[in-house]
């Protein structure tokens, strides 16, 4: 049932968050004076001392893990410990004894050097308590139990916990500023390595180890003569069981809304053995909980599989999906089926199969309202108001078969084919203060099938050859249709557009359509060869092509009142309103790339040669040009420390358009928004510099990662638009303003025994140039945010995360410019009580100041409580609630390169559960 609470929450959350800051801060202090530093050296017995030993000191009183650490390069410790305790210290290293020795602190600091013996017997001191994290080599691996307090449910539960390990807002997994492409359960990929599927899906308590596979490389052949540094894929160690074991949950739940029976069904059960591996997730609610959005499934297919090195060529195939009114999680109705097999098997060593099934369907009301300001006031183009409401449907199934041959040590052969199909639809209804009335509705029914196969050889020490070859074909066919009504007699504000459509204006209605078909026929291939010229250096040769075929055609018509349809002729761009295009592209290219070690450096300069070719048919009339280009690239890579690093990047390159903005003919994007290309475009130029650093220091437990990005885009493909009240026609040019984008980003973290401090922060300047109404226009967006936030880790005692984003947005479009100041504190609780009560809370308050004297603001507060017998019981009984404020809407700003608006999105009311959970 739904419970019904009215709540008020105003500008007095912030002094509430005040009070808790203050408190917390104040709690840290007062736990920092209770605390004393024990600190050391930990060296071999010939007095050499011994990096990345560990220390951990066990507290007697409680037998509970009190503090670990890792010794740094001059083999120093420092742990912090409670004053006048008894510990345990054990201090260990890989092919050492381990040493164990009792310590009674008291109210000074302590200093102790340690020195360990080779470990030449089988006997050995007992490790009570595992290391909560540990390194070997490139591998860093959490231990999951040192890190979970009893409120844990998912994976990411455990994740967000680690330190150097975040969850970002797109449900990403981050390790040491780098997102993991890859994860795997006991060495087998997790649905392609899909993170977001995992992190969601895996229960918590079945987690043994995380491991973090830094510099990762599926192929071994290659790990020594490719740049693997921004390769990061996680492998989650399951808890012991029998060979052979079944583990996940089902969890089933009801409720009532004031219009609808809420329901929930998830089955999630994973079976591992030696050999094969079988996972399902299902999951069938009403509440608006959603496993994969239609964005997730889109980009599903992740792994390393993809080139190693981009060529330098990069061509747009464009995207012709719906762009739904609202995103899968802010809407008034969504109801969700969603139904995921993912299965490996090795029927022998040398050979891996899997393969995934991904079926989803769902079904979606949203409401939203928006102010728009256009974006040169001077300019006589309209402000205008707008209130939409649109039922959504997607419907998308995904398969995917992969096989991995390694014979021997050398050869290794992969193929992956992935096939993709949907069948969307949205119906809109829009009314605007300045056009009116509209009915529009939106249809595509894509696929695609996409291949790899790949194949790597070595001839002997010195040579390596690896062949990586994709092909794609891609089918979509959208459909649109727009319904105005038109009063013949009157001035209405859509004729203008309706005669230069060619449209009958006779009729009471202006009901109009497009068909339109992409297909795309795509192969990307090439060899590589590498020689490896001594342990410090190697050469690497790449021969490769790229060979792309686009086919688009459309048509314009009109539905009459008899039911029949007319072609209509436009008035504008010479009469042409369909598309019948072929465009053939081709990139044949070159590429030396020499890779040396001098010292802490890696330096990798390199160039590749291309020999371009692109051609349109259409109207009887070919373009074609052909041209040779050079682009070079440069990396350089300072380790600094194991644990610490610089990169340097910079590259040339070659940005090629699609076939959409070559078409000559009509292509309506909106009822208020059409486009034809022009023919003779050509392509765009970009430098593109990045530096990013990163440290990760288990020593003081201080974690640094910066990255800073800097593009410059010549010729750059812009748009020449013309804005007839809010329907705007718009044509492409290649640019001679040269467009700028500087992004810039830092996080800094910092343990302090159970509490752990961050700060984030970003900026980001990108500026456009542009033609409205004949006008040329520089828009230039400056953005910056500043994120800090302190959170617990307390195994016995309630955890606390506290965050607070604020962030600046300034828009300079011609004579308009706009300041979007954001305040967005946010506070999340859960406590583990009496050992069988879970609960876990979460707040947030968002205020954006418009810069005119005026603010808007939305909350959201959710809250779970559950119940187990204890932690190893069967069943689990849950209430969850959300949006317990029972908030209509959220109210956002911002502003895009024609305009400034104002939106408000309308939510899913109150919603509260009752489920039972069944852990097998």
């Amino acid at each position: 049932m739904i419970v019904k609470i009215k709540l008020f929450i105003n500008h007095k959350s912030f002094h509430i968050m005040k009070k808790t800051v203050s408190f917390l801060f104040l709690f840290i202090i007062i736990n920092s004076y209770a605390q004393i530093s024990f600190q050391g050296i930990v060296k071999d017995s010939l007095n050499a001392p011994l990096e990345l030993a560990n220390v951990i000191a066990i507290n007697k009183a409680t037998d509970l893990l009190e503090s670990y650490g890792i010794t740094n390069s001059d083999g120093t410790y420092k742990l912090e410990l409670k004053k006048n305790q008894t510990y345990k210290v054990q201090i260990s290293y890989v092919g050492m004894k381990t040493l164990e020795e009792v310590l009674v602190t008291k109210e000074n600091k302590i200093i102790k050097n340690f020195t360990l013996q080779l470990d030449n017997t089988l006997d050995e001191v007992e490790v009570t308590y595992e290391m909560p994290v540990t390194i070997k080599g490139d591998t860093l691996i959490y231990n999951a139990d040192s890190f979970k307090n009893g409120t844990e449910r998912k994976l990411e539960d455990v994740l967000e916990k680690l330190p150097g390990v975040e969850i970002n807002e797109e449900g990403q997994i981050e390790v040491e500023g780098k997102v993991v492409n890859k994860l795997m359960v006991n060495g087998k990929d997790f649905f392609d390595g899909d993170t977001k599927l995992a992190t969601k899906n895996i229960p918590s308590k079945a987690v043994d180890k995380i491991q973090v596979l830094r510099n990762y490389s599926e192929v071994g052949q290659l790990s020594s003569v490719r740049n693997n540094q921004d390769n990061v894929a996680l492998n989650i160690k399951l808890k012991k069981g029998k060979e052979s074991f079944w583990f996940g949950n089902v969890t089933v739940g009801a409720g009532t809304a004031p219009q609808e029976e809420l329901y929930l069904v998830q089955p999630k059960l994973f079976y591992y053995t030696p050999k094969y591996s079988v996972n399902f997730i299902g999951d069938v609610n009403n509440i608006g909980e959603v496993a994969l959005n239609r964005r997730d499934i889109r980009g599903f297919g992740g792994g390393f599989r993809a080139p190693s090195r981009s060529s330098g060529t990069s061509i747009n195939l464009g995207d012709n999906s719906l762009n739904f009114l609202t995103s899968q999680g802010n809407a008034l109705e969504i109801e969700n089926q969603l139904a995921t097999a993912n299965f490996s098997y090795s029927p022998k060593k040398s050979l891996d199969l899997s393969g995934f099934l991904i079926y989803n369907s769902s079904q979606i009301l949203s409401k939203e309202t928006s102010f728009v300001q256009y974006t040169n006031k001077d300019l006589g183009i309209p402000d205008e108001a707008t209130e939409q409401t649109s039922n959504e449907r997607s419907n998308q199934g995904l398969l995917k078969l992969s096989a991995s041959y390694k014979p021997n040590v050398n050869n290794q052969v992969d193929y992956d084919v992935i096939g993709r199909i949907s069948n969307d639809r949205q119906n809109q209804n829009i009314f605007s203060t300045v056009v009116g009335n509209t009915n529009q509705i939106d249809e595509v029914t894509p696929y695609s099938i996409n291949q790899n196969i790949n194949y790597y050889y070595t001839l002997n020490e010195t040579n390596i050859f690896a062949l990586e070859a994709q092909h794609l074909i891609k089918n979509e066919d959208p459909f649109y249709n727009a319904v105005l009504v038109n009063d013949p007699n009157a001035n209405d504000p859509f004729d203008t557009t309706a005669n230069a459509l060619g449209l009958d204006t006779s009729l009471n209605t202006y009901n109009f359509a497009q068909n339109r078909r992409i297909k795309s026929n795509q192969l990307d291939a090439k060899l590589d060869y590498y020689n490896i010229i001594n342990t410090k250096s190697n050469l690497n040769l790449t021969l490769g092509t790229i060979l792309s075929k686009q086919e688009f055609n459309s048509t314009i018509f009109q539905f009459l009142d008899n039911g029949s349809r007319f072609n209509p002729t436009p008035t504008i761009n010479n009469g042409k309103a369909s598309n019948d295009i072929e465009y053939n592209f081709s990139d044949i290219y070159l590429g030396v790339h020499y890779r040396f070690k001098k010292g802490k450096f890696t330096v990798t300069p390199g160039f590749s040669v291309h020999a371009y070719g692109n051609k349109n048919i259409q109207f009887g009339k070919v373009y074609e040009d052909n041209f040779f280009r050079i682009l070079p690239d440069f990396e350089t890579r300072i380790q600094f420390k194991k644990s610490e690093a610089l990169t340097l990047r910079y590259e040339m390159r070659n940005q090629f358009t699609d076939v959409t903005r070559l078409a000559e003919g009509l292509m309506l994007n909106n009822y208020n928004s059409i486009q034809f290309g022009a023919p003779e475009l050509q392509n765009a130029l970009s430098h593109n510099i990045s530096l990013f650093y990163s440290s990760f220091n288990l020593f003081n437990y201080t974690n640094v990662f910066a990255r800073a990005a800097y593009s410059s885009n010549i010729d750059q493909v812009r748009s020449v638009t013309n804005f007839e009240n809010v329907i705007r026609t718009s044509t492409f040019f290649n640019s001679n303003f040269a467009d700028e984008n500087v992004n810039v980003f830092g996080r800094v973290q910092r343990t302090f025994g159970k509490i752990r401090a961050s700060l984030s922060t970003s900026f980001n300047y990108s500026k456009i140039n542009q033609f409205i109404q004949g006008v040329q226009s520089l828009n230039e967006r400056y953005t910056q945010s500043y994120t800090p936030g302190i959170r617990t880790n307390y195994l016995k005692a309630p955890n606390i995360n506290l965050r607070y984003r604020y962030s600046v947005s300034t828009n300079n479009q011609g004579s308009r410019k706009t300041t979007f100041v954001t305040n967005a504190p946010s506070i999340e609780f859960d406590a583990y009580i009496w050992k069988t009560v879970s609960f876990r809370t979460n707040y947030s308050y968002t205020n954006q100041d418009l810069g005119n004297g005026e603010s808007q603001s939305f909350q959201n507060w959710n809250a779970t409580l559950s119940y187990r017998k204890n932690r190893d019981a069967k069943w689990e009984y849950e209430i969850k609630a959300t949006n317990l404020l029972n908030i209509d809407s959220q109210i956002r700003s911002s502003a895009n390169n024609f305009s400034v608006f104002s939106s408000e999105t309308f939510i899913q009311p109150r919603f509260v559960t009752f489920r039972f959970v069944y852990t097998l």
